[in-house]
């Protein structure tokens, strides 16, 4: 399908997986830790950074600043609206509200998950944290509940991200048509990541059913295509598969911060993204001269796998956030495979002996000198005998 001058319509994806229940704003707060975090060492990941100065750009549908664990993390300032002026109309008919012109209204709540995943300040009525706590956001609001942000919208967003100086660029979105080559959305991909800032990208919910296909931008060459991983750290029914797919992470159940405060829980490929963006954001604090594909390279590398190399479903792994921040000594290009068994030397054939062995020499002698010094017993003792008898009878006679 050719793009038309709007662009195509882009997709937040709603979950594709079990029913979490509905979510109302504000919610209550998630006493405990998340799943996602207890498999993470959290004082040992951040044990040189926690993200400080990072400047990570979401996307999205707009990020709530009144949050209590995002209030010292977004940067109402560089934020921005990029939905029409005149937006179109929800499926219940209602028109969406356009919200403030930087970008931190969101009444969906999609954007607001997303920025917490990535960074969340601590507090101390609930266990959710950011994995980059010390980051800042820069909300950028290109979409609604209505759908009205498109490929033309989410290529401008993408520009900005790079001009007011993103590190890190989060799209949670996906494209529902294929786009040409040398799109508008392409040269802007293109131009972040000349710029040097990372881009990460939710692989999409289509998966169900085994259903292969390519989505934008994760596609696009040089983007971190993040699908999503269970508890088990397998691939969740819903996530998208394709050779495109860089790497997963978790994303079942994923709590958050929703608008006006409070959690919930959600599904999705789109709460995966953001978990690799919080650790790309700890690289780029820890590692501010390597370059876009080096952070790509260093998730991948180190990320947990069940096969030595890339699968079309988990990338080449589930993204192991303290592996990733401490198995940086040297920045690398590429990942390869590096797990499996190795090819062993063949066994080297045992020699035929067609006598006997050293060994089974050793011990035929061994018997023998033990058998033979018992017969020379015996014979001693009893010539000793046939003597004794003997001597008597000639002395009695």
């Amino acid at each position: 399908m050719a793009l038309t001058a709007v662009g195509l319509p882009v997709a937040w994806a709603p979950p594709a997986a079990a029913d979490m229940g509905q979510c109302t704003f504000p919610a209550k707060p998630y006493e405990g830790r998340p799943w996602s975090l207890k498999r993470v060492l959290l004082e040992e990941l951040w044990k040189n950074t926690e993200g400080k100065g990072v400047k990570v750009a979401v996307i999205d549908t707009g990020v709530d600043d009144d949050h209590p664990q995002l209030k010292g993390a977004v940067d109402t300032k560089l934020g921005k609206n990029f939905l029409p002026k005149n937006p179109k109309k929800d499926e219940y008919g209602n028109v969406p509200e356009r919200g403030a012109e930087n970008g931190t209204d969101d009444t969906v709540g999609h954007g607001t998950k997303v920025a917490g995943i990535i960074a969340a300040r601590p507090a101390d009525n609930t266990g959710f944290v950011g994995i980059a706590p010390e980051a800042t956001i820069i909300p950028i609001r290109q979409n609604d509940a209505a759908g009205n942000g498109d490929t033309g919208t989410l290529a401008a967003s993408i520009n900005y991200a790079v001009e007011v100086g993103a590190d890190v660029i989060n799209i949670s979105q996906d494209t529902a048509e294929p786009l040409k080559p040398n799109s508008a959305l392409e040269r802007a991909v293109n131009a972040a990541l000349a710029a040097g800032v990372v881009v990460v990208a939710s692989a999409g919910n289509d998966g169900l059913g085994g259903n292969v296909k390519e989505t934008y931008p994760a596609s696009y060459e040089g983007v971190i295509a993040v699908a999503s991983s269970d508890r088990n750290n397998e691939r969740a029914p819903f996530s998208q598969s394709g050779d495109f797919v860089d790497v997963a992470a978790p994303g079942v159940d994923m709590i958050s911060t929703v608008p006006k405060g409070g959690h919930c829980a959600d599904n999705g490929t789109s709460f995966s993204a953001p978990y690799v963006a919080g650790v790309a954001a700890l690289l780029v604090a820890e590692h501010p001269e390597w370059k876009p594909h080096q952070i790509a390279a260093q998730i991948m590398q180190t990320a947990e796998r069940s096969v030595p190399g890339h699968d079309r479903h988990v990338g080449w792994g589930v993204v192991d956030p303290v592996r990733a921040l401490t198995e940086d000594d040297e920045p690398i290009d590429e990942p390869v495979a590096r797990e499996g068994l190795d090819k062993g030397e063949p066994p080297t054939p045992a020699k035929l002996h067609f006598g006997e062995t050293t060994q089974e020499r050793n011990e035929r002698l061994g018997t023998y000198v033990v058998v033979g010094g018992g017969v020379l017993v015996s014979v001693i003792a009893g010539g000793s005998l046939v003597y004794r008898d003997w001597r008597r009878r000639h002395v009695a006679g």
